[in-house]
């Protein structure tokens, strides 16, 4: 690790993402820093919880605009269930381009609302309708996080709510989820919503088709509750649901969210990187630079860490200022090379079920581990 001047206090920033299901992006980076400083408490701690567009945005962006305004709404959850949900109105205060909409997939048609995975039947509408309640509240601009998606319906459910129409041969409207797409045989968009003045913003971790081998039911549908034979019928069902438009479902991020990507661009929306967004919001870049150490994490890292989620963005805005990076995480299930330590909660715990009951208690350990580390190389 870096040699420091032994009269100067370190500089740690402590930069995770949320554990789905487990921990917040705040809950993480508080109990790192405990931890730490129960070792080394004459350095100096910055937290910046951070999020890629799923579990944690909007409380990723309400650490930035403290002022921001959450508006609770009971939206259609995934399995068609009302849920409790929120989204965020930024005022025309924080910026020259009017007021933002901040609606997250995982809050409204998120895999942790379901108790029971349902692949085939699962549903964006909650997710459409809490965009329309941002709409109706007069906001000029949209930043829609979509991670975390418990469906694989092309973004259909989501559609309906702005306007569309998906007909079967019988003109009645196609069933919801992926199980109802290739009934799909024409689509009414002549009421659909227009996108606000100033644009919709995507914010996104995935960079896959919606279609193919690399597409939405391929890669993701399994971790839905997906079966190894449900796969090609739900392909083939995107595939039919696609020829619909004329967006090419091969473009990039179209497969995001279960296909949400790809509705949202037949909306018109842009797709951006999620992590790198907000990481540019929290001014990172700068932060990580001045930092003596950086330390991230995510409930799991394994191959798809690098392809454009927090950790992934973070080490490698760490290695181009040459700035050492740790890794703390439930579970490591690929290899940690580029990390000056990585730390599993689940090897700390002893099994990651004893790690996701306690996590604060392991967080505080791995902290104090880094802290020991670190002081022992300075």
């Amino acid at each position: 690790m870096s040699q420091l001047i032994a009269s100067r206090p370190a500089r740690i920033l402590i930069a995770p993402d949320s554990y789905k299901g487990s921990a917040t992006a705040e809950a993480v980076a508080r109990n790192i820093a405990l931890g730490w400083s129960s070792v080394r408490g004459q350095d100096h701690i910055q937290l910046a919880p951070m999020a890629d567009g799923g579990e944690g945005t909007i409380d990723a962006l309400k650490s930035i605009y403290p002022s921001a305004d959450r508006r609770p709404i009971r939206v259609a959850g995934p399995g068609g269930q009302p849920v409790e949900a929120e989204w965020l109105y930024l005022p025309p205060a924080f910026g020259s381009r009017g007021s933002t909409g901040v609606v997250e997939l995982a809050s409204t048609s998120g895999i942790t609302l379901l108790e029971h995975l349902s692949p085939l039947d699962a549903q964006s509408t909650g997710f459409g309708q809490a965009i329309v309640a941002a709409l109706e509240a007069g906001v000029s601009r949209l930043v829609l996080g979509i991670g975390g998606s418990a469906c694989t319906d092309g973004g259909a459910g989501m559609l309906q709510e702005l306007g569309y129409r998906f007909l079967d041969k019988n003109d009645k409207p196609i069933r919801p989820g992926n199980r109802g797409l290739s009934d799909a045989v024409c689509v009414d968009a002549s009421a659909v919503l227009p996108l606000p003045e100033n644009g919709v913003v995507v914010l996104t971790d995935v960079t896959n088709p919606l279609t193919g081998p690399n597409g939405s039911a391929a890669v993701f549908a399994p971790q839905k509750g997906a079966s190894r034979q449900d796969i090609p019928l739900m392909d083939s069902a995107l595939e039919h649901f696609a020829a619909l438009f004329s967006i090419d479902p091969q473009t990039t991020g179209a497969g995001a969210a279960g296909g949400t990507g790809f509705g949202l661009m037949v909306w018109g929306a842009d797709m951006k990187s999620g992590a790198e967004e907000i990481a540019s919001l929290l001014n990172l870049p700068s932060r990580v630079k001045h930092a003596d150490l950086l330390i991230t994490g995510e409930g799991r890292f394994d191959r798809q860490s690098d392809l454009g989620k927090v950790v992934g963005q973070l080490r490698r805005t760490a290695a181009a200022f040459d700035v050492p990076v740790a890794l703390v995480a439930g579970a490591i299930g690929s290899e940690t090379e580029g990390f000056s330590n990585a730390i599993s909660l689940s090897d700390l715990a002893g099994d990651s079920r004893s790690a996701m009951a306690d996590p604060e208690t392991y967080l505080r350990i791995a902290g104090a581990e880094l802290a020991s580390s670190f002081a022992a190389s300075s």
